[in-house]
């Protein structure tokens, strides 16, 4: 065999990693990326996390993290992945359930029919948070009520569920929720202390966001006024979809007011107590990331890294999904 020519070795050098991995053993490769298809490697590393300047209470105090490696998916779990999985296992929803009777005794049977909280845009005047209906019927299958379907949209992601749902998508898919120390890492894609997920300057262009004024109008700049199908805007610098606008996304963690930067520093957890002062009958609370198609910069503006809220664990509603991880000790090595 001859010896490769200069025009090949100067090709190879200067194009970088991509062509060199083409010369790379196949188990060697795979030792490189090990993550499962579908899945990011986000590589350890150290992180500011939360925000002071934001103006958001619950973003503060910024704190430096350290972060082990994992894998995460790379798009929001979606409507044809949750029915699989409910095809699978025979899985029934919280939305698609009745009010307990034990948790809401003063109910008449009529009004703890299964259902869920619907969006629905509101007329100038309206009183606050009065664009949130509970409706009957409305659950995952039927995002906006008995009326509507998913049938032609298996890649929009999947809404209207409860912490409970997620978890057990998660334990039946072999991953877990991420904590909220390793989403926000992960949302970053490597920008630390930026904005937003790809800068320091809002683009209506970058995130499936809400444009106009919320609650009221939306004039649709951005393509969609609701849901839009995964991988629909551009990845963020670790090739992941999403982590901005959309849909909310669920992690592990209880929610608290702010961070506690006494407790953790690497791989940190939340507390070990929720407390919302927003919400104070609510006992259990975990936090959501990432904002919606429902945050614009008027209202919510929570399509950022830093930003978090609070959710119940036993609602669902049209805006809220979620997207898993696994540790790499997790992951089975590809051998030839």
């Amino acid at each position: 065999m001859s010896k490769p020519g200069k025009s090949f070795l100067r090709l190879l050098f200067t194009t970088g990693v991509a062509i060199a991995l083409l010369f790379i053993p196949h188990s060697a490769a795979a030792t490189l990326n090990p993550c499962p298809q579908e899945m990011v490697m986000i590589p350890a590393g150290t992180f500011t996390m939360g925000s002071d300047n934001s103006g958001f209470v619950e973003e503060q105090s910024a704190f430096d993290v350290t972060v082990s490696s994992f894998c995460i998916d790379k798009y929001e779990v979606t409507n044809a992945q949750f029915a699989a999985f409910v095809k699978a296992t025979g899985y029934v929803t919280v939305a698609e359930r009745p009010l307990p009777k034990e948790q809401f005794p003063d109910l008449p049977d009529e009004q703890r029919l299964p259902g869920s909280l619907v969006f629905e845009m509101a007329q100038p005047g309206a009183k606050q948070l009065s664009w949130w209906h509970w409706t009957t019927g409305a659950n995952w299958r039927h995002p906006f009520g008995l009326g509507s379907a998913i049938a032609t949209k298996d890649n929009l992601p999947v809404v209207h569920i409860a912490y409970e749902d997620a978890a057990a998508y998660a334990q039946w898919a072999g991953k877990y929720l991420p904590s909220e120390a390793q989403w926000e890492y992960a949302a970053r894609g490597g920008l630390d202390r930026a904005t937003y997920t790809w800068g320091d300057r809002y683009s209506e262009k970058k995130a499936n966001t809400w444009q106009g004024t919320f609650p009221f109008f939306n004039n649709k700049s951005d393509g969609y006024v609701g849901i839009a199908p995964v991988g629909s805007f551009p990845p963020n610098g670790y090739g992941l979809y999403d982590m901005a606008g959309n849909v909310w996304e669920l992690t592990s963690d209880l929610f608290g007011v702010g961070h506690d930067q006494k407790n953790y520093s690497v791989d940190p957890i939340g507390p070990e107590q929720s407390f919302d002062p927003n919400k104070p009958t609510e006992n259990v609370l975990h936090t959501i990331k990432g904002g919606s198609y429902l945050c614009a910069p008027n209202y919510c503006s929570r399509f950022r890294p830093a930003a978090r809220e609070s959710q119940a664990p036993d609602t669902g509603t049209t805006h809220i999904g979620f997207r898993l991880i696994k540790s790499l000790n997790q992951v089975q090595p590809i051998t030839n």
